[in-house]
């Protein structure tokens, strides 16, 4: 049995930034690259994976596919 904790949003979100900057390195990008994969521009990458912003689902789901991995992947931390 597994218990699941509840995060606090500002710690999911730079917890979520810092997975998806780790998958981006994984793949060998910049974030102008990664920003230019779902057409969005470097400073909004940035704010994200900083955990600055909290991106819509539509977002996690644009950079998922830039990614070029499943969504369910960007929550998987």
């Amino acid at each position: 049995m597994s218990i699941i904790v509840l995060m606090q949003k500002d710690d999911f979100l730079i917890k979520l930034g810092r997975h998806i900057v780790s998958m981006r390195k994984t793949k060998g990008l910049t974030q102008s690259d990664l920003a230019r994969k779902c057409f969005k521009d470097r400073q909004s990458i940035s704010r994200v994976e900083l955990g600055t912003t909290n991106p819509t689902s539509y977002y996690l789901y644009e950079i998922a596919i830039a990614l070029e991995i499943h969504p369910s992947k960007l929550l998987d931390f």
